[in-house]
Order: structure tokens, then sequence, then C-alpha cells
């Protein structure tokens, strides 16, 4: 992913998770708040302790970053927030981007896609 497209403060992950649109897989929970001030898609991830140790939760989040980089051109802007579940973590590359896909495709939060 691009440097100046992520989600950094605590803030900005709070003010998803309260004001945020919820989507939900068994493998992953997508939050959006649409309109973020920089007109870009600012993305975040968020893995729980409970997902397993710090080497499996930095995987984790690695992939999902290698997934959402080729759509991050065509997000709506605005701060999204990807919650990684327990179930992922036995989920191969292929089912996690498919679910990605879908849960994307559902919000309608790709360009193109009619609200």
């Amino acid at each position: 992913m691009q440097r100046g497209s992520s989600l950094k403060r605590n803030g900005q992950f709070q003010y998803a998770y309260h004001r945020g649109q919820r989507s939900s897989c068994r493998e992953l929970t997508v939050l959006f708040v649409p309109g973020a001030r920089s007109g870009k898609a600012l993305v975040g991830f968020s893995v729980s302790r409970k997902t397993g140790n710090a080497v499996t939760r930095n995987l984790m989040k690695r992939r999902l970053r290698e997934i959402i980089r080729p759509n991050l051109p065509r997000m709506r802007p605005g701060l999204y927030v990807i919650i990684i579940k327990e179930p992922a973590v036995g989920a191969d590359f292929g089912t996690l981007k498919a679910r990605a896909a879908w849960l994307l495709n559902k919000q309608r939060l790709l360009a193109g896609q009619a609200k």
C-alpha cells in the first residue's frame, strides 16, 4: 500500500468504530466512514491478540495489505478499518481475497458501483 493511505492514529480507528457502516463475513469485518478530508481512501487493519502471536498477526496484516493494494485506487474516499477475525488464520490467500472483494462489493465501496 502507498505510504499516505493508511490509518495510524487511535482517534481515526475510534471514529471509524463509532461512525462506520459495518459489513461482516466469517473471516473479516469492514467498517467504512464516507468522505475523508483528503479525498482518498485511508485503510487501517485491526487484529485481536486472540488471533495468535505477533508473527501470526503481522502475517495476516501483510496478506490483507496485499489484497487491498490493487483495489485502493478504485475504493471510494473515506476511512476503512478492516478487522481480521480468528478464522482468517486458517484461511488461504485466495479465500481471504474472495471474502474481501465480496465485502467491498456488498457495501458498494468500489468506484463505478451505484450507491
